[in-house]
């Protein structure tokens, strides 16, 4: 398999899965700016969508879309728990989960990326995240996890994304548990690997 991937980005999610499923794997670079994979290569010739992660499976397969990635790669490791079985319930709440990163978290945080982004317009997405982060606080006063005791592909976004907070100087200290969350999954040893293969680590 070969992740095409941005320091930092989205695309940290799955390379987190991949190293705590154990898969073998490559990882490609990509110049998000320029739309160019390490090699020079063009990316959109790879992801026509133009942004990451990308993952190329062993037959050759292009898959895009982070959710869609998370949940291929903890289905081809089921003893690695990291997504509950489908069809249960359980997978239901984690779609649940993935979906509430995804559109309520991801997107509303991933804005203020926006250079053209107005102070009015900051103000109203850093409003709505922080609704957002109180339902995340109650939820992980009480869990470890989002599942609960199990760390899974979930987490491995959420982590992903308030980890932008730092760049982008959103200060988070009023979510106390949110914090311990954070410093828990950061600890991980498949997370701090990902970290320091994709420079994030001082």
């Amino acid at each position: 398999m070969k992740l095409y991937f941005a320091p930092g980005a989205c695309s940290m999610a799955p390379h987190i899965v991949l190293r705590e499923a154990g898969y073998t794997f490559e990882l490609a670079k990509v110049d998000l700016a320029q739309k160019t994979a390490a090699n020079g290569a063009d990316y959109t010739k790879i992801n026509p969508k133009g942004y990451v992660p990308a993952l190329q499976l062993d037959d050759g397969q292009i898959l895009t879309e982070g959710v869609a990635i998370l949940h291929y790669l903890a289905d081809q490791k089921p003893q690695c728990n990291l997504a509950p079985k489908a069809g249960t319930m359980a997978r239901y709440r984690l779609l649940e989960w993935m979906n509430f990163i995804a559109s309520e978290v991801h997107k509303t945080l991933g804005a203020l990326y926006n250079p053209r982004i107005t102070a009015e317009w900051k103000a109203n997405q850093l409003s709505v995240f922080g609704q957002r982060c109180e339902f995340l606080e109650q939820r992980l006063s009480n869990n470890p996890y989002l599942m609960g005791d199990t760390f899974s592909v979930a987490d491995a976004y959420l982590f992903t994304v308030l980890n932008w907070t730092h760049h982008l100087g959103v200060d988070m200290g009023r979510w106390p548990a949110l914090g311990t969350y954070m410093a828990r999954v950061a600890a991980r040893p498949a997370v701090q690997n990902t970290m320091a293969a994709e420079g994030l680590l001082k």
